[in-house]
Order: C-alpha cells, then sequence, then structure tokens
C-alpha cells in the first residue's frame, strides 16, 4: 500500500516548476529516449508536482512501446511518481490519463496505469518504493531542515544519512535517488547546487564520490529554467551508478536555452567530445572528477582545468608547515556594547585597537578609532570583574549580556564574548580580507590591531605578507574564490575562510626574486592587473590559457 503522510506544519512544500526544455534535456542525458524499450526499465519521480516532468515521461514512454510492440497495459511497472500534496496527484493523473488518451490507449488502461503509476507519499520515508530504479529524474522541493517539523526531520535524518548540519531536503532526495539505482543506472535532476559548495553537503560529495560518478554539471544560475522566477541557483547534474569517468561541465549565462541546450547533448554524446561552444555556454568534458567531501568547484571549463592544475601542483594557503593560517576575527555577541570608541571605559590592558570593514575602504590599512573591550586573559580564561571595577562598572549597565544564549549557558561567565580573544594576535602583521565583495580586496595590517569577525585574516610564519598580498590580490587567487564560493545575486562573493583556505600558492622561498618584488610593488599600489601577471609567472601559468588574459584587459581598459 502506498504511505501517505501528512504535514501540516510546512506552508511552504519547496514546489518550482521546471520548464520543458530543461525536462526533455534530464530525459536525454539520462537516456530515457523513445529508442530504448522504455518499458522494461523503471522512472522514478520523486516529487511530481504538477506533472512537469511525468508529460514527456508518459509521451516517450508510450512512444517507445509502440515501436517495440509493447501492450499498453504491461506498462504499470514502468513508472513511479510521488508527491505528499494530494491536488499535486490529481492534477499529474489528470494529466497522464490525457497524455494516454490522446496517444490511443484505452480509457480503462490509462486510468488503471495512472493510478498505479502517481501516488500520494513521500519518497523520503524509507517504506516507500524500496525497488530499484534505472532512471530517476525530477525537480526536488526546496525546504530548509529548520522548516520541517522535528520529529519529521529526524525521521528524514535517521533514514538518509547526509542530511547534516542546516541544510535543504533535496540533499535527502539526492541521497536516496542514489540508493535507488541498478548498477548501471543514472539520476537526473535539476536542483540548488549548493549542497556542491557548503558544509551541510559534505557527506552527500563524499557519497557520490566513493560509490557513483559524477557525469553532467551544467550550472545555470541565470537560465529561466523554470515556469516561476525564482532565487534557486539551479544546475543539471546527472550522476551514475558506476565508476568514475569523464565529465562534462557547462558554464551558461541567461541566455542559455532550449536549442543550445538540445545542441549541447547532441555533442556531449560523441566519443571524441572535448568541447562546445553555443549561446550562452561553453561546456568541456574533464577526465575526471574531484575527490571525496571536499567542496566542488564550478567555472568555465577553462577554469576548472586551472583549478584542477593549480591543486595538483601547488599548496594550500591555509598550511601548518608554512605555519600559514586563515581564520575569522572576533565574534562579540554584543558588538554594541563590546565595540567602542571610548578607551576609557575600561582599564587600558582591557582594550584592544579594533580593526574593522571600514579600516578596509581605501585600500590602505587605516584604522577609524574602534577599541575592543577584551575579558580574556593570555592563557584562555576569563578575567575576573572584581579585578577590574571600570570594566565591571561599564558592563553592568547591561543586563541583557545575560540573556544572550552564551552566557545562559554559564550564568557566571555573563560578560564573556563568544569568541575567545586570542593572545599574541593583535602584534602580527596580517592580510585582513573582507567578505562579500566583488572582487578579492586584501589589506595589509602591519600589527596592533585585532580583527573584528566581518573580516576574514591571514598569518603567517614565512611569508613575507606584500608578496603573499600580491598572490592574493590577483585575479588567479580570485579564480579559485569564484570556483569555490556561493555566489550571491548580483555577482557578489563570499569571501570565507572555507574558500579563501582552497587558494594554492608556491612555496615562499620557489619565488625568484625579481617575481617577489613584482608582487610587492603590485600589491602596495593595488594594482590587481599587475599582480595577476606576476602570479602568473610565480605559477608559471599562461594567464591566455586559462581564460584571464582576456578578461584582465577588458577591465584594464575599462
Amino acid at each position: 500500500m502506498p504511505v501517505t503522510l501528512q504535514i501540516p506544519d510546512i506552508q511552504n512544500y519547496g514546489v518550482v516548476f521546471t520548464r520543458r526544455w530543461v525536462v526533455e534535456v534530464l530525459l536525454d542525458l539520462t537516456g530515457y529516449t523513445v529508442e530504448r524499450d522504455l518499458g522494461s526499465l523503471r522512472l522514478v519521480e520523486p516529487s511530481c508536482g504538477s506533472g512537469a516532468f511525468l508529460g514527456p515521461v508518459v509521451e516517450r514512454l508510450v512512444a517507445s512501446a509502440k515501436a517495440h510492440e509493447r501492450e499498453f497495459s504491461s506498462l504499470g511497472g514502468a513508472l513511479r511518481a510521488y508527491d505528499v500534496q494530494a491536488d499535486h496527484v490529481k492534477v499529474s493523473q489528470e494529466l497522464c490519463r490525457d497524455r494516454l488518451i490522446t496517444a490511443g490507449v484505452p480509457g480503462p488502461t490509462a486510468t488503471s496505469l495512472v493510478e498505479e503509476w502517481i501516488n500520494e507519499a513521500d519518497f523520503l520515508l524509507p517504506e516507500v518504493d524500496g525497488h530499484a530504479a534505472d532512471v530517476v529524474v525530477g525537480n526536488p522541493p526546496y525546504i530548509r531542515y529548520d522548516d520541517l517539523p522535528d520529529g519529521l526531520a529526524a525521521q528524514y535524518r535517521r533514514a538518509w544519512p547526509t542530511m547534516r548540519g542546516r541544510g535543504d531536503i533535496y540533499v535527502g532526495f539526492i541521497e536516496r535517488s542514489l540508493r535507488l539505482l541498478k548498477p548501471g543506472g543514472k539520476v537526473g535532476l535539476i536542483c540548488a547546487d549548493r549542497w556542491m559548495r557548503n558544509q551541510y553537503g559534505a557527506d552527500l560529495r563524499e557519497l557520490v564520490a566513493r560509490d557513483y560518478a559524477v557525469e553532467h554539471v551544467w550550472t545555470m544560475h541565470d537560465v529561466d529554467a523554470f515556469e516561476l522566477r525564482v532565487s534557486a541557483y539551479p544546475a543539471i547534474i546527472v550522476l551514475g551508478n558506476r565508476a568514475q569517468g569523464p565529465v562534462v561541465v557547462a558554464d551558461t549565462t541567461g541566455e542559455f536555452g532550449a536549442s543550445s541546450a538540445c545542441a549541447l547533448v547532441k555533442a556531449a554524446q560523441a566519443d571524441d567530445f572535448r568541447e562546445f561552444s553555443d549561446i550562452g555556454v561553453k561546456a568541456h568534458r574533464l577526465p575526471h572528477w574531484f575527490d571525496g567531501g571536499e567542496l566542488w568547484p564550478t567555472g568555465s571549463p577553462a577554469r576548472l582545468a586551472l583549478i584542477e592544475y593549480l591543486n595538483d601542483r601547488f599548496y594550500p594557503l591555509h598550511d601548518a608547515t608554512t605555519g600559514t593560517k586563515v581564520s575569522i576575527g572576533v565574534a562579540t555577541g554584543a558588538d554594541k556594547i563590546y565595540v567602542t570608541k571610548d578607551s576609557a571605559i575600561a582599564e587600558p590592558d582591557r582594550i584592544l585597537p579594533l580593526a574593522m570593514r571600514c579600516d578596509l575602504a581605501s585600500g590602505v590599512f587605516e584604522w577609524q578609532g574602534n577599541y575592543l573591550l577584551n575579558p580574556w586573559r593570555d592563557d584562555g580564561t576569563l578575567i575576573s570583574l572584581s579585578d577590574y571595577p571600570r570594566m565591571n562598572a561599564y558592563l553592568s549597565k547591561y543586563p541583557s549580556l545575560r540573556d544572550r544564549f552564551v552566557a545562559k549557558k554559564d550564568s557566571a561567565s555573563w560578560y564573556r564574548t563568544i569568541d575567545k580573544v586570542q593572545p599574541g594576535l593583535v602584534d602580527r602583521p596580517k592580510l585582513l580580507i573582507q567578505d562579500m565583495k566583488t572582487t578579492i580586496h586584501p589589506v595589509l595590517d602591519v600589527g596592533g590591531h585585532y580583527p573584528h569577525h566581518n573580516l576574514y585574516y591571514v598569518i603567517s610564519d614565512v611569508w613575507d605578507m606584500e608578496i603573499l598580498g600580491g598572490l592574493l590580490l590577483s585575479r588567479i587567487a580570485q579564480a579559485f574564490i569564484e570556483a569555490y564560493c556561493v555566489r550571491m545575486r548580483g555577482g557578489t562573493l563570499r569571501f570565507q575562510a572555507q574558500y579563501l583556505k582552497r587558494i594554492r600558492v608556491p612555496r615562499p622561498d620557489g619565488i625568484a626574486p625579481p617575481i617577489q618584488e613584482a608582487l610587492r610593488l603590485a600589491f602596495r599600489s593595488r594594482d590587481s592587473l599587475a599582480a595577476t601577471r606576476a602570479a602568473a609567472a610565480a605559477y608559471g601559468i599562461d594567464l591566455q590559457d586559462w581564460e584571464l588574459g582576456p578578461t584582465i584587459n577588458a577591465e584594464d581598459e575599462a
């Protein structure tokens, strides 16, 4: 019996309806074509909505049955579709019944088939459909875990362990779809690509890399892929139950549509396919995919090839062997209280000059006079407020400090900041990088300031910080951020530690003195073009080979 689940607490089921040409592409890429005997296969649609996928699926299934002289009544096991909303199930059944009757299927047979095919049930419940599938296609719903009833979220997590952290329900749909596949089977989905570049997707990435194959990744952030305009950051992904082989990656613009997609599908099927370019799209076949649970990059084929090349030959920016560290500044939990311009509110040894985003605006560090009230000793323990009467009097004026989550965990430490203050960091030279900008923007603090939590910082035991700053100012460093980060609307990039750590750099002593000087001078003058040229020499690459040269020239002329 199909399992029906009522979820009254969910107001938004994350339904986004997919355009017909996207559905056709996914069916082609998963091999669900009329030339095959589709009646002998089993296709699963995990969340059918109003039938955007089911209409084309049924049309192909019927055409294949005619071509292979199959009785329509024999097609009952060829398709299973699910949805938790009864109205979606009804609409999808009516749509598929109309398609069948239009194709010549007798009315009673059509009714029997759609009732067998399309069920009101929750695909993420393990007791729903344990039969192996040849093809799984669809557009999984977009629902954050936090928006699920607690009991249901726990049930999902027990069944599908890749649903970790504060992610989205489509992670569970991908895992469940993969685990249904027969050997050689394929999953083809259009869904948000955030799981490829966020921590909550690490377990799913590791599962895919270990047990399955990535076959296609088409990034389509600006493409009109849905019937409504949504900020879904979608990608077409095709995964297979087989050993990993070459991968077709495509980077698209808003001009990408049905014609270019059809041409790319056809081109990618050729054994000698290497690269492809058409309106709104560039595609390339990579020889292999990226390993394990690490973040998966995105971008143009040339950029992915550059990332792969540098990953294989150079060293992480965050590297214990060189004492180079990437981290984030201090979070207080109450900036209006702990951040001040009045250095007299506490004893002098409790006041630290604070580096903030406003200090970086000109490209040269210009301190705007903010201080951090520091409740931490150098050994990592909290001070006793009784030893600091001026600080005690100031903090005691703010009872709201005791209402913070971090304070309620231990009422005796109600005056703590969320993060501890790291001893010695103030005096170290550090490169400061602001989050959420369109270009990478490292600024040097020669020492004397502690970074605020809206800044990321880089310190090192071995690097000349101006030389390293020149590397980080370059378009080569930015290429890593663009490949790995979660991109915001309008082209804004997230310069978070998890992405900055992915940047690869040469060994400091492996850079020739003239190139070191060129990097230093480029950093001092804030010349990203000169920094990129010097960085290319340090890496030993030709900018034109990796689509970096033309972009730089255009910016330089602008």
